[in-house]
C-alpha cells in the first residue's frame, strides 16, 4: 500500500529529502508520491513536520 500526500502539506521538501525511492515529486499546488515507486517504508510520513503524508 503505498502513501499519499494530503493537502496538509506546505512544500517544505522534506519528505523528498528522506524518501529512498525518489518516489516524491512537485505538484501544482502540493507534493505528489509515485505510487508505482513507493517502496512503502514509510520514511516519508515520519519525516513530515505536518503529518500530510498518510498511507493510502
Amino acid at each position: 500500500m503505498a502513501y499519499v500526500i494530503t493537502d496538509e502539506c506546505v512544500c517544505c521538501g522534506t519528505c523528498i529529502d528522506e524518501c529512498p525511492s525518489e518516489a516524491i515529486s512537485e505538484g501544482d499546488d502540493k507534493y505528489v508520491i509515485d505510487a508505482d515507486a513507493c517502496a512503502d517504508c514509510g520514511t516519508c510520513a515520519d519525516a513530515c513536520p505536518n503529518e500530510a503524508i498518510v498511507e493510502a
